[in-house]
C-alpha cells in the first residue's frame, strides 16, 4: 500500500507509516524549514507547496502511481486554528482558508482507498463546523469512517497527548486499534525510560554524541528559578518569595505547570512547539537545571535517536512539538495496512 502525507511537517506521521510497512510516496507542506529534516531522514520527496495551489488531477499527472487509488492511503494532519489559517488577499483582506476542506477537495479528486486525519481534540465552533463539512463530503463519496479522541500514552508513547483521529475507508468499515498500554495492559512508558540514557548537559549546551541533544540557554534569574525547583516533578509553587514572577504575586495561581519539572516515573505532559522552554510548560528536566533538550523532546515523541532535525532552535521545536508521535502513527498505520491486506487476499 502507498501513502501520501499532507501537512507532513518534520515527518512524524511519515516515519510511523514507513515503520508500519507502508510506502510513502511523498510528503507535502508549505513550510520550507521542514524540508531538510523530512527528506534527510525519510529519503522521500518533500513537496513544498501551498495546498491552495494543489489539485488532484495535476498530482496524478505528476505521479501516475496515484491512479491506482485502491492501493492508496491519504493522510491529512491539517494545522489547527482550528483547521484553518488566515491569509492576506490582494486587497489586504484577511480570508480564512479551511485546510481540512482543501484536503477534502483533493480527496474527492483522487478517491484514495483510505483516509487518515489527525488533529487536536475538543473542536468547537468553526472547527466543528469544518469537520462536519468534511464528514459529509467523505460520506457522500462512499467512505465509512470512525473517529475519536485518543491519548497517545495508551499506545506506548511516553506522553499525555490527546488527539482527534479519524480513519476512513471505502473498502472496509474501520474500527479503532485497541490500546496497548494502561489498566490491565502494559504499563505506561515513562519519562525515565525515554530520556534517562542521554548524557547530562547544562543549559545552552549541546552534546555531540546524540543528534540535537541541545538545550536552550537560560538567563541568570531563570537558572536560579530552575535550581530552586525540586527534582522529579517540582514546580514554581515551591520557590522562595524573591524568585516568584511579578505576574504570579498577590495570590495569583494561574498555570502551575510553567517552569515545572517533569516526573521520572510518569508520562510527560503534552509537548508543544515551545517544548524546549521552561517558561512555556512543565518542560524542565527532572533533575538537571535546564529545559529538556531537543533530542529528549524528540524521544518523548518516539522519534528514533538517528532522526536528525535541521533548523534553528525555534524551527526544530516546532517540528518536534507539532509532530504526530511516531509510535502512534505506526500503530494506526499497521491497523490500516492489515485490513487492506486482508481485503486483497479475499
Amino acid at each position: 500500500m502507498n501513502a501520501i502525507d499532507f501537512f507532513c511537517g518534520g515527518g512524524g506521521m511519515t516515519r510511523g507509516l514507513l515503520d508500519a510497512g507502508i510506502d510513502v510516496i511523498w510528503g507535502l507542506d508549505s513550510n520550507p524549514s521542514c524540508q531538510n529534516t523530512y527528506e534527510h531522514n525519510n529519503n522521500i520527496p518533500y513537496l513544498c507547496r501551498d495546498i491552495l495551489n494543489v489539485h488532484g488531477n495535476e498530482l496524478i499527472e505528476e505521479y501516475p502511481i496515484l491512479e491506482d487509488n485502491d492501493e492508496l492511503l491519504m493522510v491529512g494532519c491539517a494545522p489547527c486554528q482550528p483547521f484553518s489559517v488566515l491569509r492576506q488577499g490582494p486587497a489586504n483582506e484577511h480570508i480564512s482558508v479551511n485546510l481540512l476542506n482543501e484536503f477534502g477537495r483533493i480527496v474527492a479528486d483522487i478517491l484514495p482507498a483510505h483516509i487518515l486525519v489527525e488533529n487536536v481534540p475538543g473542536l468547537r465552533g468553526k472547527g466543528e463546523e469544518v469537520l462536519n463539512q468534511f464528514l459529509d463530503l467523505i460520506t457522500d463519496l462512499g467512505y465509512d469512517y470512525v473517529s475519536r479522541v485518543v491519548n497517545a500514552k495508551d499506545y506506548g508513547v511516553p506522553q499525555n497527548r490527546r488527539r482527534f483521529i479519524l480513519i476512513a475507508s471505502r473498502r472496509f468499515v474501520p474500527i479503532f486499534p485497541e490500546p496497548t498500554h494502561g489498566r490491565d495492559l502494559l504499563p505506561y512508558e515513562t519519562v525515565y525510560n525515554a530520556i534517562h540514557h542521554y548524557p547530562p548537559i547544562e543549559a545552552g549546551q549541546e552534546d555531540e554524541h546524540f543528534f540535537n541533544h541541545r538545550s536552550a540557554g537560560l538567563a541568570q534569574i531563570t537558572l536560579e528559578r530552575i535550581q530552586a525547583t525540586p527534582h522529579d516533578g517540582g514546580g514554581r509553587l515551591d520557590w522562595p518569595e524573591h524568585l516568584v514572577l511579578n505576574c504570579h504575586q498577590n495570590g495569583f495561581v494561574g498555570h502551575s505547570d510553567v517552569y515545572g519539572r517533569m516526573s521520572w516515573n510518569s508520562v510527560s505532559p503534552t509537548l508543544t512547539a515551545k517544548c524546549y522552554s521552561i517558561s512555556n510548560g512543565r518542560f524542565g528536566h527532572p533533575e538537571q537545571d535546564r529545559a529538556i533538550s531537543l533530542r529528549e523532546a524528540a524521544a518523548l515523541q518516539t522519534f528514533p535517536d538517528n532522526y536528525e532535525f535541521f533548523g534553528s532552535l525555534t524551527e526544530i521545536g516546532k517540528q518536534i512539538g507539532n509532530a504526530v508521535p511516531v509510535l502512534l502513527a505506526r500503530q494506526i498505520g499497521e491497523y490500516v495496512l492489515e485490513q487492506h491486506n486482508v481485503l486483497n487476499q479475499e
